[in-house]
């Protein structure tokens, strides 16, 4: 089956509901009702719409479409700079050192510091396939075709992006490090805070967080375990943004500890090996890679995975349904990443 990454509709709101519903406790990016699914739609289409000299307040939503069916398979998403109108809290994991020279004493304790260190970065988020669809190697489309975007329009996106990691919970939605912390300022399940957040609504953090450091030994060993520590679930979606060079570098989530992975975006693979060439239509016979492919507008963004021919001029050989996909002609211009 073809599949293909496009920007999201108004008309996809029902099926975008629908697969939402499948999606469990955890994903804070997708914990949002009707009209907040419809207000992101609208604000991405205007994002996708306007021309853009540096990064603010957009939002960028893909789907992934099956041409045949028209089922909408995954969804993903871009935030070009967070924290600007509301602050982004993450925690970071540091060292509080406590010493007595007289006893000959020196400890060093790890501690959770409440920041907003991440405020201006882009954040990739929302990323999410159907269960139904998975093992089909749609992942990597969903997960590289954002990278292809920010690639073919770097003026849209801050020198630094991030992606928050989901963080261990289990089939019931209850999180340890909830359990072992949050819970005791928040007075409500992990469920409940993560739809909260997932509708906008992030003023309670700032008022009910403790802004003093949290030392980690306080914590019951289940919470502290799960400190930087990814979903079972997404260890997959971790591994191919650690084959594009991101990297933890002890952020983590202030509600279930998963890690904040960053990565400058001039040093992502995608950005940097990613080339621009001109279509040739043709068979595709023998010496063909797999590529990812996408074309060069930003309201009419398309992407898909397909076989090509690459040489060393700048053409892209591709067949005549990969250019369908991509809705371009003979000659256009294609970015193509070589995977």
């Amino acid at each position: 089956m073809s599949f293909v990454l496009r920007p999201a509709e108004a008309t996809d709101l029902e099926a975008l509901e629908s697969l939402i519903s499948q999606v469990r406790a955890g994903i804070t990016s997708l914990a949002i009702d009707r009209e907040t699914l419809r207000q992101r739609i609208e604000q991405s289409l205007t994002s996708f719409s306007t021309e853009v000299s540096e990064p603010g307040d957009q939002r960028y939503f893909f789907v992934l479409q099956e041409q045949e069916s028209d089922e909408i398979a995954g969804m993903c998403a871009i935030r070009a700079a967070v924290g600007l109108h509301e602050p982004y809290y993450s925690y970071r994991v540091g060292t509080e050192v406590h010493a007595s020279r007289e006893l000959g004493i020196h400890r060093k304790l790890p501690a959770l510091y409440l920041s907003n260190d991440y405020t201006g970065c882009t954040e990739l988020t929302s990323l999410f396939l159907g269960p139904s669809h998975r093992g089909k190697g749609l992942g990597t489309l969903l997960s590289k075709s954002r990278l292809s975007f920010i690639a073919e329009f770097p003026q849209r996106f801050a020198d630094k992006v991030i992606a928050e990691i989901r963080g261990i919970s289990d089939t019931t939605g209850r999180s340890p490090f909830w359990d072992g912390l949050g819970q005791h300022f928040f007075a409500m399940d992990f469920p409940t805070a993560d739809h909260l957040v997932g509708a906008g609504n992030k003023s309670f953090i700032a008022e009910l967080m403790p802004k003093h450091p949290i030392y980690v030994l306080f914590l019951p060993p289940e919470a502290q375990e799960a400190i930087g520590e990814p979903h079972e679930n997404s260890r997959h979606a971790l591994r191919l943004l650690e084959d594009e060079g991101f990297r933890y570098e002890n952020y983590i989530d202030i509600f279930d500890a998963g890690p904040t992975v960053e990565c400058r975006r001039e040093d992502i693979r995608a950005v940097r090996t990613s080339r621009r060439r001109h279509a040739r239509l043709a068979p595709i016979t023998s010496n063909a890679v797999r590529c990812l492919l996408s074309n060069t507008r930003a309201r009419d963004f398309r992407c898909c995975l397909s076989n090509a021919i690459l040489d060393e001029s700048d053409v892209v050989v591709i067949d005549q349904e990969t250019a369908g996909l991509l809705q371009i002609s003979q000659g256009e211009l294609v970015r193509v990443l070589e995977l």
